[in-house]
């Protein structure tokens, strides 16, 4: 029988993972080929700031209900709609002739995509069942992926060919698409109230999940389940090519396919684990599963320049950081109050990604002081943390329960 939430999930799971190049690496390449000046492309990194910060206006999102199509789907919608025309018209632009307004649009498409991420994951959390949240969470990876391939590699080829104006308009066209899978999606089947006003929707979201036995506890385990793993990636493409000496094609290759598919296929595989399983283990046994794998690449330092042990390496770490990925979407979703999913899912998303923000700093030193393959053993070391808080909030929080609703 389909399931028409897991279906869903999986076409927002594109659209929400498609407009990230689009003001990113492939905006950069549009930019460098129309040769803008070196300091302006750098420039263009902040407009992911929106990204970082979308956590400040999801209050808005769980207090305001759009007038059609519900309260998730609604504000969906309305963001995919906005993407769709701003698309349309940042392809119309010439970057040599108007780099400024450019740039301004392109940070209109990056707050506009955040907000249909602070949507989609509030909506993913309210419509799934605790036993879809696992599957849920790996259509979620396997589309976002597919959709970052398409407006990444995929929209280079295609202006290429094509030119950046049509690659652009075809990119639009795939979001538009995309909201024929809001329209169609189902709303949830509980009636929950929003929030009285705008202060209820900014401080009632933190007092529920501060009044949680166990909170700090909790949200220390969020920060520091990945962390381990965020360290190990900080530095990986110059560990490769600085360090090992490989080349960008053969770095390519092991992470354009063998560290995608390996991830999609981790990313299902503990999805259909985690529909026969307790939460609780599938988060320590992925967990321990993730600390491991990140050995590899301590073995590959010790072993040097080997092409086949740089890809294992890749597959295996993918493939555990997929299933662990899964486990912690799912367990984020299992903490968000429906009343304030937007907010809060928001909020935890931001906690589990400061590793990922925070640690190249820090992973730049170690590696001076420290050399490669002991960095590596410290990233092992670093996985640790998280599952011992794991251990502690056991007893304290309810794995696989039910969403909590008002």
């Amino acid at each position: 029988m389909i399931n028409k939430r897991l279906i869903t999930v999986l076409f927002l799971g594109f659209s929400s993972g498609l407009p990230l190049a689009l003001t990113g690496s492939t905006l950069q390449a549009w930019f460098t080929q129309a040769g803008v000046s070196l300091v302006t492309i750098g420039t263009l990194s902040l407009i992911g700031l929106p990204y970082v910060w979308k956590f400040l206006w999801a209050p808005l999102m769980d207090r305001f209900i759009p007038p059609w199509w519900g309260r998730r789907r609604g504000w969906i919608g309305i963001t995919q709609i906005g993407l769709c025309i701003t698309l349309f018209i940042l392809a119309s632009m010439n970057p040599a002739v108007s780099p400024l307004a450019i740039g301004i649009l392109a940070l209109v498409i990056a707050f506009l995509s955040a907000s249909q991420d602070i949507a989609i994951d509030a909506y993913r959390a309210d419509i799934l069942l605790p036993e879809e949240r696992g599957l849920g969470a790996a259509c979620t990876i396997f589309a976002f992926r597919i959709a970052m391939l398409t407006s990444g590699g995929m929209a280079l080829i295609l202006a290429d060919y094509l030119g950046w104006r049509v690659t652009y308009e075809i990119m639009a066209v795939l979001i538009g698409i995309s909201t024929l899978a809001t329209f169609f999606g189902p709303d949830t089947t509980k009636n929950i109230q929003p929030p009285k006003n705008f202060m209820a929707a900014v401080v009632e979201p933190f007092m529920d999940l501060l009044r949680r036995d166990g909170i700090w506890i909790v949200l220390l385990f969020v920060i520091f389940y990945k962390i381990g793993d965020a360290l190990a990636l900080s530095l990986m493409s110059n560990f490769l090519l600085k360090g090992l000496g490989f080349t960008l094609t053969e770095v390519g290759i092991a992470f354009k396919t063998f560290g995608l598919v390996a991830t999609i296929v981790g990313a299902f595989i503990g999805g259909l684990l985690l529909t026969r399983m307790n939460l609780y283990w599938a988060l320590l046994l992925f967990g321990l599963a993730q600390a491991f794998s990140n050995l590899m690449f301590m073995v590959l330092a010790y072993a040097g320049k080997d092409y086949w042990l740089m890809t294992s390496s890749i597959f295996i770490e993918s493939f555990c950081s997929g299933m662990s990925t899964a486990a912690l979407m799912a367990f984020l979703m299992s903490l968000c109050h429906q009343r304030y999913s937007a907010t809060q899912y928001a909020v935890l998303s931001a906690l589990s990604a400061i590793g990922r923000v925070f640690l190249g700093p820090v992973a730049a030193v170690m590696v001076v002081y420290l050399g490669w393959p002991i960095f590596y053993f410290w990233s092992f070391i670093l996985c640790f943390p998280g599952i011992i808080m794991l251990c502690l909030i056991r007893n304290r929080v309810k794995f696989n329960a039910e969403v909590i609703e008002c």
